[in-house]
């Protein structure tokens, strides 16, 4: 396998060569390396960084840049695991160079978890995290941490798969990430549960093509039942941007104030907050010193995921100005709008033409068309 040095945050490693595109030489099989989740990794040093668990695991390892990154920016003691042999001399290799002290195992990682339990585990499979998301909460003693990067299923492109893996309903709606990283927490929450646990989120969110969950595990059945009454699901109207959230796992019928069409249920997903403001503020506190090479797009993320509202859907308002046959205000103007009629109102991270608000649909078609309530 063909080698070239690379550079994350503070950290030197070596990874696979690929061509500009990210595309590896024909009639190759290397480990994969995936250059587009840096902002992913850097987010996960910044969090370790700030909550320093007493040890970690990269479970699906691959280069083992995760795990390294973890060790060399974090102080961390990190177990590296991969299940693919191929993977293990260059996970070697780089720990060797790295003069790290961190442990490298070859097992299948839900074997490794049914038998070893560590501090924080980090699962980040290639597609779906459903099939490994039981052994990591079993052997989780405190921070899970799963990455996502099956979309289509999640938010609801792909509707039967999204039922099949997260034994939930999904739905393609215009705001499908949102409903792809509650769908996901929803169905972590609930296989949590089951062992008398809770979650606490940290720092979730969504961005292009994968969701990434950051979460304490709270041990006792208080905590486990505080966790259940935090699911429930959003019934959304199949003809009109309007949709409510119904906290409880059986959702009474409903139908659209406006359209008069049965609402159609989407969930069970997790509803309410899904960012700690201490850790946040924590981790904004901590980015300058950090040396990260996305830090001006984690400023960003962060910032806007503060500042976010707490509601468990948002409006892409152009989509909403689209139905109304109007055009668009900017969003500064349209959010400020909203707060003068007496609603909270924010962007979101999720769609730079997404806003979050507690204000009736009513209300926001006016703000849209530039009308105000009487």
């Amino acid at each position: 396998m063909d080698v070239i040095e690379a550079t994350e945050g503070t950290t030197t490693f070596l990874v696979p060569v690929q061509d500009s595109d990210g595309q590896f030489p024909p009639g190759t099989a290397p480990v994969f390396f995936n250059r587009r989740m840096e902002i992913n990794r850097d987010a996960t040093v910044l969090l370790l960084s700030v909550i320093q668990p007493s040890d970690y695991l990269d479970a699906m390892g691959a280069t083992g840049v995760r795990g390294l990154r973890v060790a060399n920016e974090c102080g961390v003691p990190v177990t590296i695991n991969d299940r693919d042999p191929d993977a293990i001399p260059l996970i070697q290799q780089n720990v060797t160079r790295s003069g790290l002290p961190v442990s490298v195992t070859c097992r299948d990682a839900c074997s490794l978890l049914f038998e070893q339990s560590f501090d924080a585990v980090d699962i980040d499979p290639f597609g779906t995290p459903a099939p490994f998301t039981d052994a990591g909460i079993r052997g989780c003693r405190r921070f899970l941490l799963v990455t996502a990067t099956d979309t289509a299923p999640l938010c609801g492109a792909h509707l039967k798969a999204g039922i099949r893996r997260y034994f939930a309903r999904p739905a393609n709606t215009g705001y499908h990430a949102e409903v792809g990283l509650r769908i996901l927490l929803g169905f972590v929450a609930r296989e949590t549960v089951k062992y008398d646990r809770g979650i606490e989120p940290l720092f979730c969110f969504a961005r292009e093509h994968f969701v990434r969950l950051n979460l304490q595990l709270i041990r006792g059945v208080q905590a486990a039942d505080q966790t259940i009454a935090r699911l429930g699901f959003i019934l959304q109207c199949p003809s009109c941007a309007y949709r409510e959230e119904r906290l409880g796992m059986f959702p009474a019928a409903a139908a659209c104030p406006f359209c008069g069409k049965p609402l159609h249920p989407i969930g069970p997903l997790f509803l309410g907050k899904i960012f700690s403001d201490e850790v946040m503020a924590q981790m904004q506190a901590r980015l300058p010193e950090c040396g990260l090479g996305t830090k001006k797009e984690l400023v960003k993320l962060l910032t806007l995921c503060q500042e976010e509202l707490s509601t468990s859907s948002h409006y892409d308002y152009h989509l909403v100005a689209q139905q109304l046959r109007v055009s668009p205000p900017k969003i500064e103007v349209l959010l400020e709008r909203l707060r003068q009629a007496g609603y909270g109102a924010s962007r979101t991270h999720y769609s730079g033409t997404g806003i979050k608000t507690d204000a009736p649909l009513s209300v926001i078609e006016d703000a849209i068309r530039g009308q105000s309530q009487p």
